[in-house]
């Protein structure tokens, strides 16, 4: 979306500044609304001035000089406006002061940024982070194309305006692997990665103000779903005649009970296994995410899930633990999976980490310590999420109980009624 551009120029006296009945003059530059002042280093009597013609009312050669030099100025920075335009550079107020002071220099983009940022940052991300910001680098990319018609946008013409307009597109952007458009954390996750990219240009000076000052990006607290012990035995139990689903159930119920993600799941080798303190077998192994250590003692439906595929041929090759299946056709899979087993909720593989935190760990007595260690969190409040969601069901659970009671403490009342009679 193209706007036309508005650009003046304006003389004042800064009357508060004055001593001995002098004022320093200034020049105002305005471009599209906003406004920036420069001090002329010039000095003029107060009674001299005349604000309506911007010009003093003098008429000796002092006075004659300095209209003189205004009018001088005032032609400079309308050249300077109309040399950025024939440059292709940014129109931009800190630019034509630059110009005025001669410090215009190299003008970084959007692109720059990027490219910057990729080739220092990248070796230090996990491989999925880099996909996120790769995804985040091309909805802006789309975002530019979209409002502006352009396919790059300099760092000095960003503003809260420009973060504004985007986070507006995000809301209405529909992923191709998503039905729905993006939701409210999506979108403050790839503005999020934004404002790290700008806040890096902003260190290296690449722009003098950061737009992202006065934005706050607030994220949703999101229930956290999981299956319910009897769901999870109807997942374990049922028989299932095709082997694609029978590997993918096995993965996600593995899951189910040691709390390990997918992205962790994948990279297990025979060698993560070991006997622990207990003389049971334990992986040992970092979470991708984080890189923190994590230490999983093996409950015995994991212990003979790992039995089962120890003679896979799969896993022979690959040197893995468990069948490896993309992460696209396990959640495609599960879906099956569910439908067979008549379970209801929407399953995907990380709903497998929620179920081990809730319905197998907590629900059971386990330590809230202890389950943060083996999902390998950083900070306890993180696992605290989990346990908040334990609560809320023994609270239902009690609820149904109290209501159960009522009913059989009924039934009693009205047997006695009739037996009197």
């Amino acid at each position: 979306m193209r706007t036309s551009s508005t650009f003046s120029v304006l003389f004042w006296i800064y009357i508060q500044r004055s001593k001995g009945g002098e004022a320093p003059i200034y020049v105002r530059i305005s471009l599209n609304n906003k406004k920036l002042n420069i001090s002329l280093k010039r000095k003029i009597s107060i009674e001299l001035w005349d604000s309506k013609k911007q010009r003093s009312t003098g008429v000796d050669a002092f006075d004659l000089e300095l209209n003189e030099f205004l009018d001088q100025e005032y032609s400079r920075l309308f050249q300077y406006y109309q040399e950025l335009r024939i440059e292709g550079k940014v129109r931009s107020l800190e630019n034509i002061k630059k110009k005025y002071f001669g410090e215009i220099g190299k003008l970084y983009s959007l692109e720059d940024i990027f490219e910057y940022h990729n080739t220092t940052c990248f070796s230090k991300l996990k491989p999925n982070t880099k996909r996120l910001y790769d995804t985040s680098q091309n909805y802006i990319r789309k975002f530019v194309k979209h409002e502006f018609g352009r396919k790059d946008y300099y760092l000095q013409e960003l503003d809260y305006n420009f973060v504004l307009k985007f986070e507006n597109f995000l809301r209405s952007v529909k992923p191709k692997h998503y039905q729905k458009n993006l939701q409210h954390n999506a979108v403050m996750k790839h503005i999020q990665r934004l404002k790290k990219m700008i806040s890096l240009a902003y260190r290296m000076e690449w722009i003098e103000k950061n737009p992202f000052l006065k934005f706050k990006s607030t994220l949703e607290p999101r229930e956290r779903e999981f299956l319910s012990a009897d769901d999870l035995r109807k997942i374990e139990n049922k028989t299932l005649e095709l082997e694609r689903l029978e590997r993918v159930r096995d993965l996600f119920v593995f899951s189910c009970y040691t709390g390990i993600s997918y992205g962790d799941l994948v990279l297990l080798k025979p060698e993560n296994l070991s006997t622990g303190i207990n003389g049971k077998l334990w992986i040992v192994t970092r979470r991708m995410k984080n890189g923190n250590s994590v230490k999983v003692p093996l409950l015995k439906k994991a212990v003979s899930i790992i039995e089962k595929y120890k003679t896979d041929l799969d896993c022979q090759v690959n040197d893995t633990l468990l069948p490896v299946i993309s992460n696209q056709k396990v959640n495609k899979y599960l879906k099956e999976i569910a439908a067979t087993c008549e379970v209801r909720n929407h399953i995907t593989f990380h709903l497998a980490r929620h179920t081990f935190a809730t319905t197998v760990a907590l629900s059971n007595g386990m330590p809230i310590e202890t389950v943060s260690k083996i999902l390998g969190h950083k900070k306890l409040s993180t696992t605290q999420i989990y346990a908040k969601v334990v609560e809320r069901k023994l609270s239902y659970d009690m609820e149904v109980l109290q209501d159960k009671i009522d009913m059989n403490s009924s039934n009693d009342h009205s047997q006695l009624g009739v037996a009197n009679t």
